[in-house]
């Protein structure tokens, strides 16, 4: 359950590397509030500063300025008496940890690799941490046994790394964060080196154990599909600063952005004209109601455009075309339509014979943004 009270605070923050001209910025003035209890989702391409963010709040990376920020309900470990739960009285302040150690922010970290060691059993790798901080033996045991129940994997406590599958392995890793009893966990990518299926069902797991044990998740992943599906809320990315921030929903319905258009679907990108009531696109136009003029970037998803015919009564936007070609993708056919000296993506339930069609997109799934100058 989300209790409105910040967990994780980034304010104004900002990591150079290098100097002179071969700087790079990977983060720009980037501020972002994580709740309580919160499923948060980082998400955008590879080199938009998500990992660099969660590294920060980690621990292992210093901004180069901006604060970050925990609420006092997040104790450390080795300040909270073992075995009771952290109550705030009143709604926390925020403190300072921008230059706090790892080791004092009581943070579980998941990454991308499992990092197990192999010369250890299941259930040594998962008390690693708590044989670091000195918790007692009998403590240890139940802890790590908990853990092991929570990813489900209590049968596998003798086995060593090397006889899991790797969704099992990741299974591993997570309980290893879990054990510590950390106030915020941070998974770094951490299902992108397994397969479709396994990668599809273990989602689904991790978002239930969240539920569960009602921790604050900070999760980065570049895969759009595995963000809308199990946070609680967005994050946008591009080349170092937040582009848009919302729930799944809004951020995929309502992008706020030519690139979070793009970046969110299978997605076609037209170079057009906004005039009233129309966007010409070459020697067509489609129907558009918007403030925009001159020049435009329009913008739509390959799951709104349609070779059928629309409902009776819909508002649409129509092109003509070439259809070249229509691959079979299990539950649907993908189109692909040349229009000009542009080629479209759009979804529909049947194959269609190769020959001249018309595009239709139902009113309100064009979007219309200005189109960038050149540089």
């Amino acid at each position: 359950m989300l209790t409105g009270l910040p967990a994780v605070e980034a304010k104004n923050v900002t990591k150079t590397f290098g100097a002179g001209p071969d700087a790079v910025v990977a983060l720009d003035n980037v501020s972002v509030t994580i709740r309580q209890n919160e499923f948060f989702t980082l998400l955008g391409p590879s080199g938009c500063g998500k990992t660099t963010l969660l590294r920060m709040i980690a621990g292992s990376i210093d901004p180069s300025s901006g604060q970050i920020l925990f609420g006092d309900h997040n104790t450390p470990l080795c300040d909270r008496p073992v075995g009771r739960a952290f109550e705030p009285a009143a709604p926390p302040a925020m403190r300072d940890i921008t230059h706090l150690p790892p080791n004092r922010r009581n943070t579980g970290m998941v990454f991308q690799s499992y990092a197990l060691w192999p010369h250890m059993t299941v259930a040594q790798n998962v008390a690693f941490g708590l044989d670091i901080r000195r918790i007692p033996h009998a403590d240890r045991a139940r802890r790590v046994a908990d853990a092991l129940d929570a990813v489900q994997m209590q049968d596998y406590a003798d086995r060593k790394p090397n006889q899991l599958s790797g969704g099992q392995q990741q299974r591993i890793a997570l309980a290893r964060a879990l054990v510590i009893r950390p106030d915020v966990l941070l998974l770094d990518e951490p299902l992108s080196n397994l397969d479709a299926k396994v990668r599809q069902r273990l989602r689904v797991e991790v978002r239930r154990l969240q539920r569960r044990i009602a921790t604050t998740m900070i999760y980065v992943t570049h895969d759009q599909e595995e963000a809308l599906a199990i946070a609680d809320r967005v994050v946008l990315m591009h080349a170092g600063s937040v582009v848009q921030e919302g729930s799944p929903e809004e951020i995929y319905l309502e992008p706020a952005s030519a690139f979070a258009a793009d970046f969110l679907g299978v997605s076609n990108r037209l170079d057009g004209t906004a005039e009233a009531g129309v966007v010409r696109v070459g020697d067509q136009a489609l129907a558009y109601a918007g403030p925009l003029r001159g020049p435009v970037l329009a913008i739509v998803r390959s799951s709104d455009l349609s070779l059928e015919s629309a409902a009776e009564g819909d508002a649409v936007a129509t092109l003509e075309g070439i259809l070249e070609e229509s691959l079979f993708l299990g539950a649907h056919y993908r189109h692909y339509v040349r229009v000009g000296e542009t080629v479209l993506l759009a979804d529909g339930p049947f194959a269609l014979a190769p020959g001249r069609v018309k595009l239709r997109v139902p009113a309100g799934r064009l979007r219309v943004f200005r189109r960038p100058s050149p540089t």
